[in-house]
């Protein structure tokens, strides 16, 4: 067998076990009626897992099948629309989680594959490359959801929620959207966004962020831009879109301005700015270095929380 083959074999042999179809089901005059399906997978061997907020949301009944076909009713822990994220609960067995990887270290053309329930067909496997990081992408509520994956492997409705692993069968991101009427366009949730949110959700039930109102990609700094400027920076954050109204309108940045840094430290990926936007940032002055016009300068943003 070719080596491009006992990868993915490899890699899906890993977390198998651990990806679930979700299936939803209503109340209708007494009977149980099915209201959907979707994709999870365990990230805790006591029973947690993640999704997708699109699938779950407003739910009456969720179950969880398992690789096994066992079936196990699940609890909401919780949700949060914005990044399209949710934790729910099963319990009653010992389970075998997924390793949690780190998107931090992704490159563009690397090998993922995406593992899911797309149209009701259990455990289907898809491959492909990532296409681009750190894209930014208008998600159920309207709002912009950062760090996001580009990848062509492939999804179809039913993958949502679903994990999307490296060769190593780490999981590095959610798999979340594709766009309509476009081919090999599909989109991921970061694993390093999902997990913070994660640790959120399970202690308080809901999630809070600092907000800027900017529409991001992750791009490469070429090296003399780096030695002009004697930035540490490898990469940086392009803005290609600012909200009106919004606290980085209100500081003067602009669309085509790049993201070098908040408050001195460097900001190389949307994860790391989604980390340093803390709850205690919101509503305090920050500063925020800039590329604009081959120029450095920094600016003085304060985030409001993003409701």
């Amino acid at each position: 067998m070719d080596a491009y083959s006992e990868t993915i074999i490899d890699a899906v042999e890993k977390v198998k076990t651990a990806v679930v179809k979700i299936e939803l089901y209503k109340k209708e005059k007494d009977k149980e009626v099915q209201a959907g399906t979707g994709s999870g997978f365990l990230f805790s061997s006591d029973g947690y897992l993640f999704t997708n907020s699109h699938v779950v949301h407003k739910a009456q009944i969720i179950r969880v099948k398992l690789h096994d076909g066992s079936t196990r009713q699940a609890t909401l822990v919780g949700e949060d629309p914005d990044t399209d994220l949710a934790i729910l609960k099963i319990s009653e067995a010992d389970f075998k989680p997924v390793k949690l990887g780190d998107a931090e270290g992704l490159k563009i053309g690397q090998l993922v594959i995406a593992i899911g329930n797309p149209l009701g067909f259990q455990h289907t496997v898809t491959a492909g490359v990532v296409s681009a990081l750190g894209r930014t992408l208008e998600g159920q509520t309207g709002r912009m959801m950062d760090s996001m994956i580009q990848t062509d492997a492939a999804l179809n409705p039913g993958n949502s929620g679903g994990p999307l692993i490296n060769a190593e069968g780490e999981v590095v991101g959610v798999n979340t959207a594709t766009i309509r009427g476009a081919q090999g366009l599909c989109f991921a949730i970061s694993i390093n966004t999902a997990k913070d949110v994660a640790n959120q959700l399970i202690r308080f039930g809901k999630v809070k962020r600092a907000y800027l109102g900017v529409v991001m990609q992750q791009i490469d700094l070429v090296p003399k831009l780096r030695a002009i400027h004697e930035l540490v920076n490898k990469q940086a954050l392009f803005i290609s879109e600012v909200a009106a109204g919004s606290p980085a309108d209100k500081a003067g940045i602009l669309s085509g301005d790049i993201i070098l840094s908040f408050n001195n430290q460097p900001i190389e990926s949307s994860d790391s700015l989604y980390k340093a936007l803390t709850e205690d940032k919101i509503g305090q002055f920050q500063y925020i270095g800039i590329l604009r016009n081959n120029y450095k300068t920094e600016f003085r943003i304060t985030p409001a929380q993003k409701n």
